[in-house]
């Protein structure tokens, strides 16, 4: 659940699908011997008006570490004004393990994810026909990464800003986290210039068009995860004609304002964390015997952190901010609960907030040394807030909206409404919103949508598969985020053979757990 402005829409932890992997110590099963990668040419097609330049460059391809190669492609930051600044963006592509037939696109979400990395990533997991036919290329969006940065606070700053409690409750508390906001939008347009106001949705869709045809594929072959669902519909709406295979994992519905995407996710979330007590409390948990017993335990542990936080022995402090995101990164997946275990058991049994910070730290990629590794915590404002601000005033949200949030989730509400707050106060105007997508006229698109998902509520790739003319809905039954390669065979083998030989699977197709 990344941050969108307390915590908001998109909320796929940055690159959660690696960092949760990371921490479950998950390897890169990449061949070492891989055959060596084709030279890319262009498509030659007819480009836009005064991108011509843009759709007809050519790769220079380099090794990289593991076997992969890297490249890297110029686009616009302004596609109104294509002869103004240009952005790099970086890609990494996984050879194929046998006779490429063509290159699969990929993206983690985020929005801030590093595709690059997911590349990687998503090669292990990938079933082995899908690994013969596709070269794997992720491009770290526009600002994201190794493309050129967004540039916003330093780590420091960024530091003090996390750590502010993410749902206030005195006039003070609410300022600071205001302020911190427009602090914080102010330091990316003073920072990183004309692509503050350029990281939409939209645009990155856009760059994707361009790399597409770059690399010589005449249709974008797709696999999104999370807030990589909303790129990749995004993407087929603006260029139904060009889509290939598309798989949307995770899917977010962009037919709903901010409002209501923040509130399923409180909603989604509050499930989650019911479904990790459940099982805590069956296997007998420091939390308390019962659900409802837990819960008060849940909610106590966050209170006393308002009042007095935690401190360790080196002085850093566990605040109720820091906490929060160390209980929500756990909740991803069903395979990090033990994580979320022995932090209560550290911190209620041992007054030990360390491992609470870790999984915290691991949330925003921050180092021990206290260096964001990525600058994906910011970012995802950023993005956000370009595909669209609540049209309420602050004071309108603070008092008609957060009581639904809290109702929604007494854990997790609070902050899911605060973060559709953030928007509000984000002084960087947008010009791409994002709206509903239909791509009439696009090849098939499977979503999957996982029952008891956190971060992109099971109801959302509904909606998503709904609006699609030509959507195709998978229904893994479970909890965690997403449904590929979590465990579930029926799943992985439906999307393989759709990527695999363009079997479509059964709309409606439900894999039990």
């Amino acid at each position: 659940m990344k941050r969108s402005v307390a915590v908001g829409v998109g909320v796929a932890v940055v690159a959660l699908a690696l960092t949760i992997a990371a921490a479950l110590g998950v390897a890169s099963l990449l061949r070492d011997d891989a055959p060596e990668a084709t030279r890319s040419e262009p498509t030659g097609e007819q480009a836009p008006e005064g991108l011509e330049d843009f759709y007809a460059q050519r790769v220079e391809w380099r090794d990289c570490d593991g076997g992969a190669q890297c490249g890297t492609v110029e686009v616009p930051v302004d596609y109104d004004d294509p002869d103004g600044e240009t952005v790099e963006l970086a890609m990494r592509k996984v050879p194929a393990t046998g006779s490429a037939q063509s290159t699969l696109f990929v993206n983690p979400g985020g929005p801030g994810g590093s595709a690059q990395e997911f590349a990687d990533y998503l090669s292990s997991m990938l079933g082995r026909e899908v690994r013969e036919r596709y070269d794997v290329v992720g491009v770290d969006p526009r600002g994201v990464g190794e493309s050129t940065p967004l540039q916003c606070l330093d780590d420091a700053d960024f530091g003090e800003f996390i750590a502010l409690d993410p749902d206030p409750e005195t006039p003070d508390e609410v300022d600071a986290v205001r302020e911190g906001i427009v602090e914080m939008g102010e330091a990316c347009a003073a920072n990183s210039g004309d692509l503050a106001a350029h990281v939409s949705t939209e645009e990155v869709a856009r760059d994707h068009d361009i790399v597409r045809a770059v690399l010589g594929e005449d249709e974008l072959n797709w696999f999104g995860a999370s807030y990589g669902t909303q790129l990749g519909a995004t993407y087929a709406d603006l260029f139904p004609e060009k889509v290939g295979r598309m798989v949307l994992d995770g899917g977010l519905d962009p037919s709903l304002d901010s409002i209501e995407q923040s509130l399923g996710q409180a909603q989604g979330f509050q499930l989650a964390l019911e479904s990790y007590i459940d099982d805590c409390v069956a296997k007998g948990c420091v939390l308390g015997e019962t659900r409802q017993e837990a819960l008060d335990t849940v909610a106590a542990f966050m209170q006393r952190l308002e009042q007095e936080p935690m401190v360790t022995e080196s002085g850093r402090e566990l605040t109720e901010g820091l906490a929060f995101y160390g209980v929500a990164v756990t909740l991803y997946a069903q395979q990090s609960w033990s994580y979320l275990t022995a932090a209560f058991e550290a911190a209620l049994q041992e007054d030990d907030p360390s491992i609470f910070l870790q999984l915290a730290d691991i949330y925003f990629d921050r180092n021990n040394q206290g260096q964001f590794i990525s600058n994906s915590g910011q970012v995802i404002y950023a993005v956000n807030c370009l595909d669209g601000a609540p049209e309420l005033s602050p004071e309108e949200l603070e008092r008609d909206v957060l009581p639904r949030f809290r109702q929604a989730s007494p854990i997790f509400g609070g902050a899911l409404g605060w973060g559709v707050l953030a928007c509000a106060d984000w002084p960087i105007e947008s010009s791409t919103p994002q709206g509903p997508v239909t791509a009439e006229g696009a090849a098939p698109i499977v979503v999957v949508g996982t029952t008891r998902d956190p971060a992109t509520p099971y109801a959302w790739s509904e909606a998503l598969a709904a609006q699609l003319e030509s959507g195709v809905l998978v229904t893994r039954e479970g909890d965690g985020h997403t449904g590929y390669g979590m465990g579930n065979a029926c799943v992985d083998e439906a999307i393989d053979a759709y990527l695999v030989d363009g079997t479509v699977p059964e709309d409606g197709l439900v894999c039990g757990e």
